[in-house]
């Protein structure tokens, strides 16, 4: 161990002098690295947030003079993952010289359209607004961080004073400011009413360090931030216990998933009041030191103080008022008694948001909660989409973070109320917000499709991953799934996708599954019934196990599967998707085929049943019809395809084009075509539909429904 990595304890040394050395000369490649090591350290900087810049002389390719330029984290991106297009790159002298038209604080969002016309490098990022800072700042390399440590002192009551006698004034202080214009001058000021410094505080938000070197800047912040952290460190549990100390004690992991698996698809529905929401869950060890202590009624409602945290968790969270153990059986009386609470913290919103509004403000949105908090239980984040809940959830962990800092040192202090609202319905922002994708059709919606580590419903699984939906890929064969999960998280990223093992004929199994999915993503929006086997046999031939096993697998399973996924919609309580992948062979069947083709018969009368009796749930149930379907198909494993070539009296070889040449259409099958069918049932234009049959064949013309 190197002794520079022996001198941290709350932060991470990764710089790798071998590596940085290939980098010398080039100043910028420098600056990546070293914002790739500090955001790769949570500790240091939140996904998403804090910025890099580095200053360099460059040929100004209008005069081919020296000129200085600023590189600077663009509008968006990861500090972990940046690379050279993240980077927006300006004339430092422009910028600065945009002082001349600044027409004051009240005006300084129009100053953001004038950084376009500062850009050096007319391939690189949009300037964020967080470009000021970094300009008026004379250093060449600065890093603008939101590590917990620091914001805990930035939020703290005495925060200035913390600020001055830990570092003995070598850090300076700016009182809280909105990111902009104006912020950046007051670093400037900062910076020539206080010569030598290393480095400021920004009150309420984050740290400002800086170097000659790329080196320099990230071992001033490292040495800045451990030094804050140690300080609070020093301090946890001095004046008093941690939060107040211990109110209740958590419930045991097991049963913290259970309750958390049973309630999640509650939350879900009355989140998803507005638009469909995904959950996240987490019992993190410091949510539930929060969440279980007497503080915690204190607390939540203050919200939280770095901007950051707060655009991505909202106002404050909901605490919920049940019982760690709280019988959730009974999902009505459940649902009563959230009911208030629900209603509750969106008129709060709305009064907040009629409260601080300006007269061009934007409309209101969604006045659910993001975070919400079950004392001894864990915390529970609903957003778009899980990346987006996932990551509230982290940043909700670092405000915890910020307020135990500063509770130990000091006392914690929030937003206020109008300038949290400046944030959250900056015109700025919501230019950003405008700016954004139009959500995909499945955005929003989980899908769990059985069977699907390979074939047919696999590819249903990729569709529904195309379009936006988190996808289960559930299935009995373990390693086939695997090699289909690793295959969607490279493709997808890993919040689109979970698998969980699945025996549809077990309903410890299904139970099983379904928890592990509801933790993952919330809850169920549409279950594929997909999983399946086939067995071509004269009746002669046909044993009674073969029977069985067909009409357990394929009737008993979709039964069993849909039963348990109901139960779950009904608590979430806004509707879904039940599509059952049935048969050709339900209509018309060919010889040898008596167990299977009577098995997809009782699939198909089943789901008419289902759809008449869910109709008042609003879950649609609609069965696709497939035939033929041999490539990347696992029905065709297991004697089937030498059982149908047999009583054609072909061969297996055969068996494509004896099939294809059956069709009206003349063509082969494929799996995609089977996940397009799907696809259109969910996809939002057959929302009123329901009890349909689709066949996806080339043209049977003996299996057409009369």
């Amino acid at each position: 161990m190197g002794t520079e990595t022996k001198k941290f304890k709350h932060v991470s040394y990764l710089w790798d002098e071998a590596k940085a050395a290939e980098l010398a000369g080039d100043e910028v490649a420098l600056l990546i690295y070293r914002s790739n090591l500090l955001g790769a350290d949570l500790r240091l900087t939140n996904y998403g947030g804090g910025n890099t810049s580095c200053k360099v002389t460059a040929k100004d390719p209008l005069t081919g003079e020296d000129t200085e330029v600023m590189w600077v984290k663009g509008s968006g991106g990861d500090l972990g993952t940046l690379k050279k297009s993240g980077l927006a790159a300006l004339y430092v002298d422009k910028l600065r010289s945009l002082t001349k038209v600044y027409r004051g604080v009240e005006y300084e969002d129009e100053m953001v359209e004038l950084f376009n016309h500062c850009i050096y490098d007319l391939k690189s990022k949009a300037p964020s607004i967080d470009t000021p800072l970094h300009a008026f700042l004379p250093f060449k390399h600065i890093d603008h961080l939101h590590p917990d440590a620091a914001i805990a002192i930035a939020a703290a009551k005495d925060g200035e004073a913390i600020t001055k006698e830990l570092f003995g004034g070598t850090i300076g202080w700016v009182p809280w400011q909105r990111p902009g214009f104006e912020l950046g001058l007051m670093l400037k000021r900062c910076v020539e009413e206080n010569p030598g410094i290393r480095g400021i505080m920004l009150g309420s938000h984050g740290l400002f360090t800086w170097g000659d070197t790329a080196y320099e800047s990230y071992m001033n912040t490292l040495e800045v931030i451990e030094k804050c952290a140690a300080y609070i460190e020093q301090n946890i549990g001095k004046k008093r216990p941690v939060f107040g100390g211990v109110k209740m004690e958590p419930l045991s992991k097991e049963k913290r998933l259970k309750q958390a698996a049973a309630l999640a698809p509650v939350l879900r529905g009355f989140c998803s009041s507005h638009v469909k929401m995904i959950g996240h869950f987490t019992d993190d060890e410091r949510v539930l030191e929060y969440i279980n202590s007497n503080d915690l009624e204190r607390l939540a409602p203050l919200g939280t103080s770095c901007p950051d945290h707060f655009l991505r968790t909202k106002i404050s969270p909901l605490v919920l008022n049940l019982a760690p153990d709280e019988n959730l059986d009974d999902v009505a009386v459940v649902k009563e008694k959230l009911q208030p609470l629900f209603e509750d913290y969106r008129q709060m919103y709305k009064e907040y948001y009629e409260t601080c509004k300006h007269p061009d403000s934007p409309a209101m949105r969604d006045p659910n909660p993001v975070i919400i908090l079950y004392p001894g239980v864990g915390m529970f984040a609903f957003a778009k989409d899980k990346q987006t809940a996932r990551v509230a959830a982290e940043f909700y962990i670092n405000a915890i973070n910020v307020m135990r800092g500063a509770e130990a040192i000091s006392e914690y202090t929030s937003l206020p109320r109008q300038e949290a609202f400046n944030i959250e319905y900056w015109l700025l922002e919501e230019a950003k917000l405008q700016r954004m994708p139009k959500p995909k059709p499945l955005s929003g919606r989980v899908a769990l499709i059985t069977g699907s580590g390979g074939g047919i419903g696999k590819s249903i699984a990729k569709k529904f991953a195309q379009e936006g939906a988190c996808v289960i890929i559930s299935d009995i064969h373990q390693e086939r799934m695997k090699v289909t999960v690793e295959e969607f998280t490279k493709q997808f990223g890993k919040d689109a996708v979970t698998s969980v093992t699945l025996n549809v004929t077990d309903a410890t199994s299904i139970d099983a599954a379904l928890e592990d999915a509801i933790l993952a993503f919330g809850g169920v929006d549409i279950v594929v019934n997909n999983a399946g086997i086939s067995i071509s046999k004269s009746i002669a031939e046909h044993s009674i196990e073969e029977w069985d096993r067909l009409y357990d697998i394929l009737v008993k399973g979709q039964f069993m599967v849909s039963k348990a996924t109901v139960a779950v919609m009904r608590k979430q309580n806004i509707g879904g998707d039940i599509i059952n992948i049935v048969s050709k062979n339900s209509v018309v069947a060919g010889p040898n085929n008596a167990g299977y083709g009577s098995a997809k018969a009782a699939q198909a009368h089943l789901s008419r049943l289902l759809a008449a009796e869910l109709g008042d749930d609003k879950i649609r149930v609609n069965s696709v019809n497939p035939d033929a379907v041999i490539v990347d198909s696992n029905i065709w494993a297991g004697g089937w395809a030498e059982g149908r070539a047999k009583a054609y009296g072909i061969t297996v070889e055969e068996l494509p084009a004896f099939y294809a040449k059956r069709t009206l259409m003349k063509e082969v099958i494929l799996p995609e075509d089977i996940a397009n069918a799907c696809f259109v049932f969910v996809s939002g234009l057959l929302n009123k539909s329901t009890g349909n049959v689709l066949n996806v064949d080339g043209g049977v013309a003996q299996a057409f429904l009369r």
